[in-house]
């Protein structure tokens, strides 16, 4: 099973390892390498914090781009520090399931295209949707690289993304996209809370999952209500619809 996130605008501020170096799926190296170039130019335009869709309180960010190549790393497990991480709560889980977390965890991101929980790499801010100069379109950029490596990769493939990073790979029909709802509309702010959690759930889970079906009891089981519709046309994903009320 894979389990794929996005990543989060909150990071911690600062890492303490050595700047980066070798990365899961090294196949992407060229194109990280192409990424971070173009993005360290960028973050030093006039202009740079409307061609990174920025606002200007984050105009300190554009300092850290521009280091990049030599800022410290810490772990992407402790880089990302959003609503999500916080529900998934890595540093809190047991051996077994930080060991399925470590296998089964891809997070998506516009700089380094996908890494993995152990990879080690610095603050930074580049969301997927950026069209960077020379490169274009994110998303766009990196889908036929990440979809080469992570094509080959058997199993049951949960999609908690969100659809910006969705666009840089499509598994197919045998993903999963979880959406969340209350009160019959898709929520925001609740469902990154929500996906952090079943992650969690699924990491904490003996067996994994090895079907959609068997995904539906699996967080059946564990309390949530779903329901899941069938993919829309060929080499499309099933969705899941999981309904979450307000905490009382």
């Amino acid at each position: 099973m894979l389990i794929l996130l996005p990543p989060s605008e909150g990071k911690s501020s600062q890492g303490s390892g050595p700047p980066v170096g070798e990365l899961s799926f090294p196949a992407l190296d060229k194109h990280r390498t192409r990424v971070l170039n173009a993005l360290i130019r960028a973050s030093k335009r006039r202009d740079a914090l409307d061609v990174l869709g920025l606002t200007p309180g984050l105009a300190g960010e554009l300092d850290k781009n521009a280091a990049l190549k030599s800022a410290p790393t810490l772990p992407a497990a402790a880089l990302y520090t959003g609503v999500l991480y916080d529900n998934l709560g890595l540093e809190s889980l047991d051996e077994e399931s930080r060991r399925r977390a470590e296998e089964s965890l891809l997070i998506f991101s516009g700089l380094w295209g996908v890494v993995k929980i152990t990879d080690r790499i610095p603050p930074y801010r580049l969301s997927m949707g950026v069209n960077l100069p020379q490169l274009g379109g994110l998303a766009a950029f990196w889908r036929p690289k990440v979809t080469k490596e992570l094509d080959r990769i058997p199993g049951l493939v949960v999609d908690l993304r969100s659809a910006t990073y969705a666009g840089a790979w499509q598994p197919g029909s045998r993903s999963v996209t979880v959406r969340v709802f209350r009160d019959g509309k898709v929520v925001s702010h609740m469902a990154k809370a929500t996906r952090g959690e079943i992650a969690r759930a699924l990491l904490r889970q003996e067996v994994a999952p090895a079907s959609p079906d068997e995904l539906v009891k699996a967080l059946d089981a564990l309390g949530y209500t779903v329901e899941l519709a069938e993919p829309a046309r060929p080499n499309r994903p099933w969705v899941l619809d999981v309904h979450v009320t307000d905490p009382t």
